[in-house]
């Protein structure tokens, strides 16, 4: 397929500029899109995606705006290529259309999906967003950082489903004769066709116990047949998801009987057609099976500067440094390419934009307690950055004497207890862990041991390996400008997320299966938003090649 190009000459009288310049507001998205589109995502920007041979694509830059568009009003593809068909606002943001110029079918959206997804620069369109921000001076060396859940576009699985889910795929995907030679070493009498639950008696205990030993001895069987086998990549994963499903539910007793086990799996899978998916937790109180999105954003102009997807249960903090790459490269760096493109994820460096005009203001980074990992606060001072994060509180169970009641000494290497004891560290091989201090046989006479402690060995102390920089960021709790300033700066990105979150198709709830496919459109959704928050900063282009903002 070959490049199609946006026609520039719309026809007098069948035009929608007309119809809609003054019907559609000057700071809405459909007016930053009319006047920019040709600017943001030409053509020329796709060209990489197709061949020199073939028919004609649909031209690029108007499934690009379609794209935006879809993704700003939580619509379906359908839906979407119905509105553009339809809705003259669409047609108008993607240069000023005719009324009658051709739509095009849903496949389409798919297709630019796809071709994206398989490029060196998959979230060009979040990119190209940004670029213009960054040209037009409206992104700093702020930043706050914060997730938000991503329900999962399908239904969390019991164990019995997802290991007759993870044997249909294996059978499935086997050839004629392995297939046969599988199907052999099943006993229970299930084929595994339907997705449909057997019918048992589900109040009956031992009926369910005899249905997940079954089922289980058919999945082990099935693994026992393949170990060792050369497999094609598919069935090889589909034999690895079967694994890991009987292997996170199933344990079997000393009588050899395969019963679900009394625990959760650090990592369980919740669900065969979409193994990427986890169980995840906002807050204590608050679960939810999918993904995380993460987002980075400039307080001041509130355009998102990054965004990345993780499996729900994932930390806020493991993704914080792709988060800051841009304003802290040195703690991700990223080897750059001849033609000015970083190596590895994609990201493209334009060395013409605005980032150098602020290189002299300090890197200011803010976010909840989430990113409150000691590690994360070492890389920040050794930027000299400021450090607007939160950590958590000391505790203590029964409402005995946290850690901050006790005198930690890292130069002396000692810890003093309030009862004025002092212990020395001792190393430890665990890796979060710097050293560990016992207070042992002087808390069996400590008068204040009962306010303290219920070990029988005395109460302990863990020193943390950034147990300085943990230190320091409670101190910086107790200041009143400290507290004034992250009030007034990190609710900011609360308000992003809502923006984000709007549409319950495509916000909330994923549009997409697969982690890579949530990330990329995560991307888009927030390249949707900065679009219409750049509409209402007045984003205009200038002569010459320059960005710049009107104020209204």
């Amino acid at each position: 397929m070959t490049l199609g190009l946006a026609p520039r000459q719309g026809d007098l009288l069948r035009s929608t500029s007309g119809f809609c310049e003054d019907r559609v507001a000057p700071d809405s998205i459909y007016a930053v899109l009319h006047r920019e589109c040709f600017r943001l995502f030409p053509d020329e920007m796709f060209a990489d995606l197709f061949t020199d041979v073939g028919r004609r694509s649909v031209p690029p830059m108007i499934v690009a705006v379609v794209m935006v568009l879809q993704r700003s009003e939580g619509l379906s593809d359908r839906e979407a290529v119905d509105r553009f068909a339809f809705d003259a606002r669409w047609k108008y943001a993607a240069g000023g259309l005719d009324f009658d110029y051709p739509g095009f079918v849903h496949t389409v959206l798919v297709d630019m999906r796809a071709r994206l997804a398989r490029s060196d620069r998959p979230n060009r369109i979040f990119e190209a967003t940004l670029e213009v921000a960054r040209k037009a001076g409206l992104v700093g060396r702020r930043r706050v950082l914060d997730s938000t859940p991503l329900y999962d576009a399908v239904a969390t699985m019991d164990t019995i489903t997802l290991i007759r889910s993870a044997v249909r795929g294996l059978l499935r995907l086997a050839d004629a004769g392995v297939q046969s030679e599988l199907r052999a070493v099943l006993s229970c009498g299930d084929d595994y066709a339907s997705a449909a639950k057997p019918l048992i008696d589900w109040d009956d205990v031992a009926e369910r116990e005899a249905l997940i030993d079954s089922r289980a001895t058919d999945a082990f069987a099935l693994l026992a047949l393949l170990e060792g086998r050369e497999l094609d990549e598919d069935l090889t994963k589909a034999a690895r998801l079967l694994a890991s499903v009987v292997g996170q539910d199933v344990t079997e007793d000393g009588d050899g009987v395969f019963r679900i086990a009394r625990k959760v799996a650090r990592d369980r899978i919740v669900s065969t057609v979409d193994p990427d998916a986890r169980h995840g937790h906002k807050s204590a109180a608050r679960g939810f099976d999918g993904y995380k999105g993460h987002l980075a954003i400039d307080p001041d102009s509130e355009l998102i500067t990054e965004t990345a997807a993780t499996a729900g249960n994932s930390g806020d903090a493991d993704v914080a440094e792709r988060l800051l790459a841009d304003v802290l490269p040195a703690v991700n760096p990223q080897p750059q390419t001849a033609d000015g493109e970083a190596g590895g994820d994609g990201r493209h460096v334009d060395g013409d934009d605005d980032r150098d005009q602020s290189q002299a203001d300090p890197v200011q980074v803010y976010g909840d307690s989430a990113y409150g990992a000691g590690d994360l606060l070492k890389r920040l001072e050794d930027a000299d950055a400021h450090v607007g994060i939160k950590v958590q509180p000391a505790v203590a169970p029964g409402g005995r004497f946290t850690k901050d009641r006790f005198d930690i000494d890292l130069e002396a290497a000692t810890v003093t207890c309030p009862a004025g004891a002092t212990a020395p560290f001792r190393s430890t091989a665990h890796q979060r862990h710097a050293a560990v201090a016992e207070f042992g046989a002087a808390c069996r006479s400590c008068p204040l041991a009962r306010r303290c402690t219920t070990a029988k060995n005395g109460r302990s102390i863990t020193i943390s390996a950034y147990e300085a920089q943990l230190a320091a960021a409670r101190a910086r709790r107790d200041d009143p400008l400290w507290r004034a300033d992250y009030r007034a700066t990190r609710p900011k990105v609360e308000r992003k997320i809502g923006h984000l979150m709007r549409r319950r198709h495509g916000g909330r709830r994923a549009r997409v299966r697969g982690l890579a496919r949530v990330a990329a459109d995560f991307a888009l959704l927030a390249a949707a938003t900065n679009l219409a928050r750049l509409g209402v900063l007045g984003l205009v282009s200038r002569a010459g090649g320059g960005w710049a903002t009107v104020p209204a």
